[in-house]
């Protein structure tokens, strides 16, 4: 008897029912991931506004400086007011410069067909270097003008019509919060795309945004707009008056102009954190916008998950805030009389189309003019260059001179003056002058010291003085007896050296030699202590002698 049949034999096998399972639930309950493209110049802000955007630390090394990448990446969860659920995940790519080097690489990591209807671009813009705004928008447009049109597949081109179709109805749908902190009005200004009756974009609204790619334009450092320091890069924002307001006033309206060519948004950030927050917040919101609903279908009633409350400011310079699809060309000119919207506006066509670098009216020509042609901090002007004169034509210029005048000679404050010469040669052992220590008497009798050292010669002048000091004693206290003196040679007398044969030297030669002899005489050799001695005589005197 045959078995009946086994029901497994009918049934798939288990793993392609568990994948059918994951399957159909990752698609249900898939987060959606939107990515942040970042565009701008090396030190700009981007670091910063990465951080923010993501909510992270500081992700510099332990040097403190920035990771240099030619492309940078990173991603976050982007999580509810509770922090429960995960609403979303953001991925921010960052392109350091508009080097052709690191452009290129971006399209091989974000291709621009998946992509279009899930990014958005943010291009940063420093107010260190308000002269170069026009030029880096040129340059970052056109990069992006190229980047959506890929390959020219005709999917990629529905899905920019698609795109296009879906910012012009976001910016035909916005309408202004009525108070910062009202959540009332949150539905009002993210209504969603059901309204038949809408009215048709300005003039001048939306006309360069062939894609509809929602575009960011941040001008970061604004609190540097009303500095004074040096490290502000302009001399226009140095300055307060007229002419300062007037300059800055005209640059917001030439970005205000040329974000409204592509429907994007403009922010004057600082590195507050209450305003950095309020750009994320819109970038959520500008992210998450109504999708694009086919005429003729239904409308789906779409509630963005991040609601932007915060009203566009166009007062505060630090802070502005002008949100895409609320100004117009009416509200640019009420900012400063005389500011020709549509001007700017074909002039920055006529850059785009054609090329035209500083001529032909275009508007970077324009723009040098406003901003009175400062490019950046001026340079010190270098100091005068000296020429300096040969040595011998200066000496041979003023040879001349010292010649004819020989009280102008410098070297005769050197020499010594001849009337206090002769009044220090004077007496016999009176005050002396520099230049009596410089005769040839007395270097010969240092000379005949039979050469012992310094020290010696210093011991043997102070004795000497010794000498001298006893003998005047002795002659003017003369001892009782004579046991234990040693006699001294009498001092010179005045008679021996007033006669007007004897000049100054002989007198200090005759002195000099009278010290030499008492030193010889006055310890003879082998002697015994308490002897005494004769006086040795005087210079001259031969009338005496030894007993």
């Amino acid at each position: 008897m045959a078995s009946p049949p086994s029901s497994r034999s009918n049934s798939p096998p288990p793993q392609d029912l568990w994948s059918s399972i994951l399957d159909s639930v990752s698609s249900s309950r898939a987060i959606p991931s939107k990515n942040v493209i970042l565009l701008g110049e090396p030190q700009s802000g981007k670091s910063t506004l990465t951080q923010h955007l993501l909510q992270r630390k500081d992700n510099s090394d332990a040097n403190g400086k920035d990771a240099d990448f030619a492309l940078g990446y990173d991603w976050a969860d982007v999580r509810d007011e509770g922090d429960e659920d995960t609403l979303a995940r953001l991925s921010v790519y960052t392109v350091p410069s508009s080097a052709p080097a690191h452009l290129s690489l971006l399209p091989h990591f974000l291709p621009p067909k998946p992509s279009i209807t899930n990014s958005l671009v943010m291009i940063v813009l420093d107010w260190t270097k308000p002269w170069s705004f026009v030029d880096e928008l040129e340059t970052w447009m056109e990069w992006v003008n190229n980047w959506v049109k890929g390959d020219g597949a005709r999917d990629l081109e529905v899905a920019r019509e698609e795109g296009r179709e879906r910012l012009q109805a976001h910016l035909q749908h916005y309408t202004e919060p009525a108070n910062p902190g009202d959540s009332t009005a949150a539905p009002v200004a993210t209504s969603s795309l059901t309204s038949t009756l809408l009215l048709p974009l300005g003039p001048g609204t939306m006309t360069s945004n062939s894609a509809g790619l929602p575009i960011v334009v941040v001008c970061t450092k604004a609190d540097q707009i009303d500095g004074t320091e040096d490290t502000v890069g302009l001399g226009m924002v140095k300055g307060k008056g007229g002419e300062w307001e007037e300059r800055t006033d005209g640059i917001m309206q030439v970005l205000r102009t040329i974000c409204l060519k592509y429907g994007a948004a403009l922010f004057y950030t600082t590195t507050q954190p209450t305003v950095l927050s309020v750009l994320r917040s819109y970038v959520l919101h500008f992210l998450f916008m109504a999708p694009f609903v086919q005429p003729g279908e239904p409308a789906i009633p779409h509630k963005n998950p991040f609601p932007f409350n915060a009203r566009p400011n166009t007062l505060d310079r630090d802070r502005i805030v002008v949100p895409a699809g609320w100004d117009s060309w009416g509200k640019i000119g009420v900012l400063r009389d005389g500011f020709d919207a549509q001007r700017w506006g074909e002039a920055w066509d006529k850059d785009l189309e054609e090329g035209v670098v500083g001529g032909g009216g275009g508007a970077r020509e324009m723009y040098r003019v406003l901003v009175g042609g400062d490019e950046g901090p001026k340079r010190p002007p270098l100091p005068t260059l000296i020429t300096t004169e040969p040595d011998q034509a200066f000496l041979s210029k003023h040879y001349e001179a010292l010649q004819k005048d020989p009280n102008r000679d410098p070297r005769a404050q050197f020499r010594p003056d001849p009337a206090t010469t002769q009044a220090a040669g004077t007496g016999v052992v009176g005050p002396m002058g520099s230049s009596s220590f410089s005769l040839p008497s007395v270097e010969k009798a240092m000379m005949d010291m039979d050469g012992d050292d310094v020290s010696a010669k210093l011991a043997r002048m102070a004795g000497a003085s010794r000498n001298r000091a006893q003998m005047a004693s002795a002659l003017t206290n003369p001892p009782s007896s004579g046991l234990g003196q040693t006699p001294m040679p009498p001092p010179l007398s005045r008679s021996n050296t007033s006669g007007g044969s004897q000049n100054e030297h002989q007198v200090l030669q005759n002195f000099f030699q009278s010290l030499l002899n008492t030193r010889r005489d006055s310890t003879p050799a082998g002697g015994a202590p308490g002897t005494n001695t004769a006086p040795a005589p005087a210079p001259g005197d031969t009338s005496g002698s030894s007993s």
